[in-house]
């Protein structure tokens, strides 16, 4: 058995809002933006502060709110898509930081929306194989690095964050069974297409895509209604296989987290799958969309207002980038 122990997150100290981006483009309606997107302000990475930098706060966070000991971790997974480095991992560099002993195991796996779900499958299976009995899962991001100072529509919907998740064989969650999903032929949907070893040199190069958005081959491309058809074709059958390997229908979940893409796309997938709007979590406000954190941050807040509590059954589930998803049930002791 697999539980979780412990969630804590951490945003960075700036804040962008709606009315600061409203300075830069004058022609957007604010109250229009924030009624579809659903976010009023955005967390955003300073200059220097790094993924890592975000994952070790978080992880930090976690251990003085936990009483966690350090010394206790025996594994460490960390999702980003904005490591510090080429290479090492940053899990590596961050067992280092945060006092973790060396005999523990650590690595990174790039990964976005679905990522959480990923690290949680990931955790399950150490704990399943004897591996490892309590592993610190960090998600962190810093996707406003990879945004252009005109991408007005990404700028609207990404901030940066970090969470920071303690997986063990004993907890106030047990993990239930997984629905894994990937589709590479969608690869391009959502991309940095150079920096890495395919294209590693800038290009300076920009198209208009068949939506009429600019696209730059040096900056984060999303093309939002390819990911938002995916979205409404996956998220409805992932359902149903997390139904059945758990041995549970629909209306015995109490409660749903979803992966904090965009108001829009959420009120979508809710109204599709007919979910009931009080068991459904819709909180980016104040956060926006923070990539693989949302998830743990969704969890997070909605035990701390009471809307998660023991006994309850709570669908999570992640998609976006890759193309990818995934999803789980957790119980609630």
């Amino acid at each position: 058995m697999a539980y979780i122990k412990a969630i804590s997150f951490y945003l960075p100290e700036k804040v962008v809002t709606n009315e600061e981006l409203l300075q830069e483009f004058p022609e957007w309606s604010v109250d229009k933006v924030a009624a579809k997107v659903g976010v009023n302000s955005r967390h955003v990475a300073g200059a220097n502060e790094t993924a890592g930098d975000l994952a070790e706060k978080a992880a930090r966070k976690l251990f003085e709110e936990y009483s966690v000991d350090p010394k206790s971790i025996d594994f460490v997974l960390l999702c980003t898509q904005s490591p510090d480095y080429v290479l090492p991992s940053t899990a590596c560099i961050l067992q280092h930081r945060l006092g973790i002993p060396t005999t523990a195991g650590a690595f990174d796996y790039d990964l976005g929306c679905s990522g959480c779900v990923y690290g949680l499958a990931i955790a399950k299976g150490l704990i399943a194989g004897g591996i490892a009995k309590n592993i610190l899962l960090l998600t962190a991001e810093t996707y406003n690095k990879y945004l252009h100072p005109l991408d007005k529509s990404n700028r609207s919907i990404f901030g940066d964050g970090a969470a920071a998740c303690l997986v063990s064989t004993n907890g106030f969650a047990e993990i239930g069974e997984f629905s894994l999903g990937t589709d590479g032929s969608g690869a391009q949907s959502l991309i940095v297409e150079t920096g890495a070893a395919r294209h590693k040199n800038v290009t300076g190069k920009e198209s208009i895509d068949d939506d009429g958005h600019v696209r730059r081959e040096d900056y984060l491309y999303m093309d939002g209604s390819s990911v938002f058809n995916f979205t409404l074709d996956v998220v409805p059958a992932m359902m149903n296989e997390v139904f059945a390997k758990n041995g549970l229908e629909k209306d015995d979940i109490d409660y749903f987290v979803f992966h904090q893409a965009n108001k829009f796309m959420l009120s979508t997938i809710r109204k599709v799958c007919s979910l009931p709007k009080e068991k459904f979590y819709l909180d980016l406000a104040e956060t926006g969309n923070t990539v693989s954190s949302t998830v743990m941050i969704g969890l997070k807040q909605s035990l701390e207002k009471g809307c998660i509590m023991p006994g309850m059954k709570v669908m999570i589930a992640g998609f976006g980038v890759g193309l990818s998803w995934g999803g789980t049930i957790l119980k609630f002791c």
